[in-house]
């Protein structure tokens, strides 16, 4: 006989969305330690949580790692509404709306009673996941007017879950997009009738040594400020601009500096291809707080960054230093603790920065072999390696701060990281989200993804998706036939 906790049946719909009874979130451990706040983001549906998930939660409680760091948010979460609730409410259900989340309209069920499980005698009945799969099956047997649904990150137990009969999602409301093709460009195509459009009449003017122009029309409205435009007419002449402001259906446009001319070179570094030209243009901009840049691997996001961080740390002095962070996880088996101090452990990490350095050391043909050693020590005197673990509580004051495959990132790591920015600090984020290795992160919940879903159209912040390989010919076509 199958004991669960007993749930009430709703007599009425919640939210009247007209759809029967809420459904019963059965939530896996891995979703609350993946983010805390997914008990209240089931909406006027309700969550149950087995008693196995309260016990994995106690055991990963212990440590200063962010699956710790949440394991502790959520029992204080579950504490405090606990605390608020009697005794008998307990077995009737938590109001989820109990601390403040205007969004949870549902309630929180606690497994109270021993169930015994109704599942294949193959499964060990010990396994923490084969316990939580026998709740999901007494809940389902014994409300067979709800639907009972199991939520975990994990792909191995979702599809036990599906050969067992039981139905089973992804945690998906960490998702900033569901489509990740979708995802901000930072570029956009002008029609190539634009000129036709906005040719004649239109009110330009110099100003800092760019051109300005003021256009007017339907497609203004869905510019962003910051956003790059362009249009490469076979007759009329072409036209690349950054989207500078937007009043309704008029927006001002401004022409960009050319770093594809040897004359605008940024550390010895020209612009290949037009994307790079508009992330130079980000990158080389002071008022620009926040840079974004997407793109696979030989797309020129780590030189980029680096000349441009030089360039205003070395010649300019806009900064002081260039620090570098990055995620440390390995591509493939983990070789153990590195010895030394923080630089010495972090800089197996940064093997991309030290090749794009050898890079621009070789820019100065003129200076000689002592000259470019004098080079070389004077940009390691700049350039500070730092690991992630110790970012918590730092303020950077005049940085130039770059993040390196920050595709590995939660998006409440980003959050950690971006406000650790002091005045005058510029933040650039460069990764790939199609080479992501951290577990239970996706394209569309990685922490890159996130912040420039969030980041687009503010003024001080831009974004550029970088399309063209420049490593070699050998890397390009390895990228497009492997």
């Amino acid at each position: 006989m199958l004991s669960v906790v007993p749930i009430a049946q709703p007599t009425t719909r919640r939210k009247g969305n007209g759809k029967g009874p809420p459904k019963l979130f059965v939530l896996d451990t891995n979703v609350l330690m993946h983010d805390p706040t997914s008990l209240f983001r089931f909406e006027e549906h309700d969550v149950y949580l087995p008693m196995m998930t309260l016990e994995e939660l106690d055991d990963h409680k212990k440590g200063m790692s962010e699956v710790a760091r949440n394991a502790r948010q959520v029992s204080r979460s579950l504490d405090a509404l606990v605390a608020q609730a009697a005794d008998a409410s307990i077995e009737s259900g938590i109001e989820l709306s109990r601390l403040g989340s205007k969004d949870a309209q549902g309630k929180l069920f606690f497994q109270t009673h021993a169930v015994s499980l109704a599942l294949p005698s193959g499964l060990p009945v010990g396994k923490a996941d084969n316990q939580i799969l026998g709740v999901v099956r007494a809940l389902q047997e014994s409300h067979p007017n709800r639907q009972v649904v199991l939520v975990s990150k994990d792909i191995n137990m979702r599809i036990k879950a599906r050969a067992l009969g039981l139905p089973a999602e992804d945690y998906y409301n960490d998702q900033v997009l569901e489509d990740t093709d979708l995802l901000y460009t930072g570029v956009r195509v002008l029609p190539s009738d634009f000129w036709d459009r906005h040719g004649k009449g239109i009110e330009s003017w110099q100003q800092g040594g760019f051109t300005f122009y003021r256009v007017t029309g339907p497609q203004v409205a869905n510019f962003l400020v910051n956003e790059f435009v362009y249009f490469e007419g076979d007759g009329a002449p072409s036209l690349y601009a950054q989207v500078k402001e937007i009043n309704g259906r008029t927006a001002v446009l401004r022409t960009l500096r050319d770093y594809t001319h040897s004359k605008n070179a940024v550390w010895g570094i020209t612009a290949r291809n037009r994307e790079q030209n508009f992330a130079l243009n980000l990158l080389m901009n002071p008022d620009c707080d926040f840079v974004t840049l997407l793109g696979q691997a030989g797309t020129g996001k780590t030189l980029l960054a680096l000349a441009a961080g030089l360039t205003q740390v070395l010649e300019s002095k806009t900064y002081t230093e260039i620090i570098v962070t990055r995620v440390t996880v390995p591509v493939g088996e983990d070789i153990g603790f590195l010895p030394g101090t923080e630089e010495e452990k972090m800089s197996p990490w940064m093997g991309a920065f030290d090749d794009n350095l050898d890079v621009l050391n070789k820019t100065d043909d003129q200076a000689g072999e002592w000259g470019r050693a004098a080079t070389q020590d004077l940009i390691r005197s700049r350039i500070k390696i730092k690991s992630l673990n110790f970012m918590r509580g730092r303020t950077f004051i005049n940085k130039f701060l770059i993040i390196d495959e920050a595709q590995n990132l939660t998006p409440k790591q980003m959050k950690t990281l971006i406000t650790r920015a002091g005045p005058g600090t510029k933040v650039i984020c460069l990764g790939n989200i199609a080479q992501i290795d951290t577990p239970y992160l996706t394209e569309g919940s990685s922490g890159l993804t996130y912040v420039v879903d969030r980041f687009k159209g503010w003024s001080h912040s831009g974004h550029v998706t970088l399309q063209r390989g420049e490593r070699s010919r050998l890397a390009d076509h390895a990228a497009d036939v492997l």
